[in-house]
């Protein structure tokens, strides 16, 4: 299945043969202080920045009906984000990872955000589409 929007996401999780639970990473994106001229011109069009982690959370695809519910979640936990980062973690003989389950990949994730290794997660903007970073 081709994921192009959170939603798709969620319709691909739910429809695996082990129960899964999302991992997400909502993070900021902000200029560094050390910013080139350049950069800061490319900031300010939309295009770069450092990505910062700001909250995490984990979910079950049936705890979430669509991306606009996590959004609307997110708006009422935190502060605002520019990204957010989604990995799914497999359960075993039919039952879902726990939140328990999730908390040590869930702190991996976010410690490979902040270090910039993103390629195992699919990131979404704030419209819930799937973008490519790079």
């Amino acid at each position: 299945m081709n994921i192009a929007t959170f939603d798709d996401l969620l319709s691909a999780a739910r429809a695996q043969p082990l129960p899964q639970r999302l991992l997400l990473v909502f993070a900021g994106i902000e200029l560094p202080d050390d910013a080139t001229p350049a950069e800061r011109a490319g900031f300010e069009r939309g295009e770069g920045g450092a990505l910062v982690p700001q909250m995490c959370v984990d979910k079950t695809p049936e705890e979430l009906t669509s991306f606009d519910q996590l959004k609307q979640e997110a708006s009422q936990m935190g502060p605002a984000w520019g990204m957010v980062f989604a990995a799914a973690l497999s359960g075993k003989a039919g039952r879902a990872p726990s939140s328990e389950d999730a908390e040590k990949p869930l702190q991996d994730m976010v410690e490979a955000i902040r270090m910039g290794q993103l390629q195992a997660f699919i990131p979404f903007n704030p419209q819930g589409e799937a973008v490519q970073l790079g």
